[in-house]
């Protein structure tokens, strides 16, 4: 509440600061409000409806600068669950999900201009035609102009430890001709450059210093992608696409230290990391009239070459030899999905039959290497190389419509079997059948209020990876192989509760309960090993609750505040000690709070953030890990949305100086039954990140 008053404060302030008006002012417009209409198609549901005119103030230049204003709705990306499978976003395109998974809904958004968008549509999934949604939906209506193309670039600085960020931005283009639409797009947006410095205390059980470290890290990473799609849409029911993406990775990380201590040698340390790689994804789909209903074929090619180098030398100022280790691997990950989607009407309702046939397939060579006399010599690990491969079948039948005029229902049913096989140390082939499925409702009693629930079961997806033994040389740790790992599967429980107060705003409350089988975590190995595995039951439960507060009605024109409360608790019986424990690294609190002032008459925004995150440690053999960065993160923005046709933004960002922290107690064997070998605790410095931003269409 204080933070809260805080920033009430700081609006009043800005309130009142003289600002000259614009030519073509964007603060005088009201915040959007939606306008309940009947839905078309499959149900007649009231849906909130956004056109252009309700985001006029914040000037947006795509989709997601639009979608991102709607008061009360959160962006959910698609969850990492097995092939392409049901619908688990909850953003639709001209009413269709996309059939790809190499982009995420923020990447695909921001490549609809905002002069293509016809509307948006806020509606409950469950009154929807296609199977696995729930709670509220976003569908962006848009068509192409015959040529429109938008810019961004996002330079970055930090006061310490890192280099200039200049090359994270993106330009994409998208056009229509006739029948035909495409797209294409350059985009660079999730480069980085991050780092942090400061000291490590090592000390033993009754904290007696042991070794002073003084550590500093920084990394260079970009993800240029390359993509494109076309879009034939003759009239009629027939439509069809086809994309692709190809994408370099350049990913590296450097950290160098001193490390001295009562009676050891001073020591130089370097730890270079090298995990460049690049990917490719194709994919198409193809709907069109059959019989009573219509047939949608969908096909999914990607592949993945990773390799990964880890080398850390330790340089002694007696003049003895260096020391050092050396792990590397080379993956390649591919995969293939055959899908088919049959939808027809009958009994006063939307059916849905669908087929997946998916072929997953990782080869990996691993090694490990010791420094001697300057050189890298091999050592022998069997089990980091071999290779996975899953064949999977699944097939569902779905079913909903409305049972009244204010409660929809939707009911999926079906199975997936699968033949997991492995190759190499003690190679093995394996094969599971598993129900799978959900069941959703949808009460809407009022146009200001709705309610939803579902309930499904989940099969989750596996990295291959895991499967394969693993050295972590900076920690001293190491994952065994484990051919008996199994894909984690839970009964999910959800439900959400959305209240529109008008031009107030609206509130959100989610819960969630998942009764968790097969739970993925470190598992014991043989005597006293220790790899990925499986924990047999495990549980956890959520309440997220957001609201968005519009200043309108109480006479502070263009400002709103966003809130949200994340709380979260989960269990397990530790594999280890026996012991009750929540999971490993698993997020337990967040705060988010946050602050826009669209100051009338003119073109200029200013904003603020804050947030904290609250996380459980991590959990092997032999030691109790937690690493974070915080408590609280702030930044502040002031924006200009009209400079020659342009928006522009400078931010500030770590405000609050949230630092780089870890706190590690290793143990001599067991935890539980073995005393302290040593603890670790850091404290790194990140300081001020300075932001900016200019973006642009053509």
């Amino acid at each position: 509440m204080r933070i809260a008053a805080s920033l009430s404060a700081i609006a009043a302030v800005l309130v009142a600061l003289p600002v000259a008006a614009q030519d073509a002012p964007t603060g005088d417009t009201p915040p959007p409000a939606a306008t309940e209409v009947p839905a078309g198609g499959a149900s007649s549901a009231a849906r909130q409806v956004y056109t252009p005119a309700d985001f006029a103030r914040y000037a947006p230049k795509n989709a997601y600068d639009m979608l991102n204003q709607v008061p009360g709705f959160s962006i959910r990306d698609n969850e990492n669950l097995r092939g392409l499978g049901q619908a688990t976003g909850n953003v639709l395109f001209n009413g269709e999900r996309p059939s790809n998974k190499g982009d995420d809904m923020y990447t695909q958004l921001s490549r609809i201009p905002a002069g293509n968008v016809e509307r948006i549509e806020i509606v409950d999934g469950a009154t929807l035609d296609i199977p696995g949604l729930s709670g509220q939906v976003a569908n962006i209506v848009y068509r192409a102009d015959s040529f429109s193309g938008q810019f961004s670039w996002k330079p970055e600085f930090r006061a310490h430890y890192t280099d200039p960020l200049f090359t994270r931005g993106d330009v994409s283009v998208r056009g229509r001709s006739g029948d035909l639409e495409y797209e294409a797009a350059l985009n660079n947006d999730d480069s980085a450059r991050s780092g942090a410095g400061g000291p490590t205390l090592i000390t033993d059980g009754a904290g007696n210093l042991i070794e002073r470290r003084k550590d500093i890290w920084n990394t260079h990473y970009d993800t240029p992608k390359l993509s494109g799609r076309i879009t034939w849409d003759p009239a009629g029911d027939s439509v069809a696409n086809l994309g692709g993406h190809y994408q370099r990775k350049y990913d590296r990380y450097y950290e160098d230290g001193v490390r001295t201590g009562p009676g050891l040698v001073d020591r130089l340390r370097t730890v270079r990391e090298n995990a460049d790689s690049w990917n490719y994804e194709v994919s198409g789909d193809y709907q069109f009239g059959v019989g009573p209903g219509k047939l949608k074929l969908i096909g999914l090619r990607r592949f993945s070459h990773e390799p990964y180098s880890q080398e850390i030398v330790t340089t002694f100022a007696d003049g003895r030899p260096d020391e050092g280790d050396r792990f590397a691997q080379t993956g390649d990950l591919g995969e293939t999905i055959a899908r088919g989607e049959y939808q027809w009407k009958m009994f006063g309702g939307d059916w849905q039959l669908s087929g997946e046939a998916a072929f997953n397939t990782l080869d990996n060579v691993a090694s490990i290497a010791e420094l001697e006399d300057g050189v890298f010599v091999n050592i022998p690990f069997p089990g980091g190389t071999g290779g996975v491969s899953e064949d999977r079948y699944e097939g569902l039948l779905s079913f909903g419509r409305k049972l009244t005029n204010k409660l929809s229902f939707q009911i999926v049913a079906g199975a997936e079997h699968s033949t997991i096989t492995q190759t190499g140390v003690n190679g093995l082939t394996r094969t599971f059948s598993r129900p799978k499925g959900s069941l959703s409702l949808a009460w809407t009693p009022t146009a200001d209020f709705d309610a939803s629930l579902k309930i499904r079961r989940r099969v989750l997806q596996l990295s291959f990876y895991d499967f394969l033994a693993r050295a972590f040389l900076n920690d001293g740790n190491q994952n065994e192989s484990n051919n008996d790992l199994r894909p984690q599967q839970d009964w999910s429980y959800e439900a959400e509760i959305n209240k529109k107060f008008g031009a107030w705003g609206s509130t959100k409350v989610i819960l969630i309960y998942r009764d968790v089988e097969d739970r993925v975590d470190v598992v014991p190995i043989g005597v006293d090993g220790e790899a990925v595995g499986n924990i047999a039951k495990a549980k956890a439960g959520a309440i997220d609750w957001t609201a968005t507060i519009n200043m309108d009605p109480a006479g502070i024109k263009g400002m709103k505040f966003e809130t949200r409360v994340l709380v979260q608790k989960s269990s397990l019986r530790d594999p280890f000690t026996g012991e009750k424990r929540q999971w490993s690294g698993f997020t337990d609190t967040v705060i988010e709070l946050g602050t826009r002032y669209d100051i009338p008459g003119s073109d200029i925004a200013l904003g603020a953030s804050a947030n904290y995150g609250h996380y459980q440690p991590n959990y092997r053999r032999n030691q109790v890990d937690k690493t974070w960065e915080g408590p609280w993160f702030a930044a502040a923005y002031i924006e200009h949305k009209n400079v020659m046709g342009l928006t522009v933004r400078a931010q500030l960002a770590n405000a609050a100086n949230a630092r780089s922290k870890r706190d590690r107690t290793v143990y001599t064997g067991v935890r539980g039954e073995s005393p302290i070998a040593f603890v670790e605790k850091r404290d790194r410095l990140i300081g001020p990140v300075f932001a900016f931003s200019v973006r642009g269409k053509f």
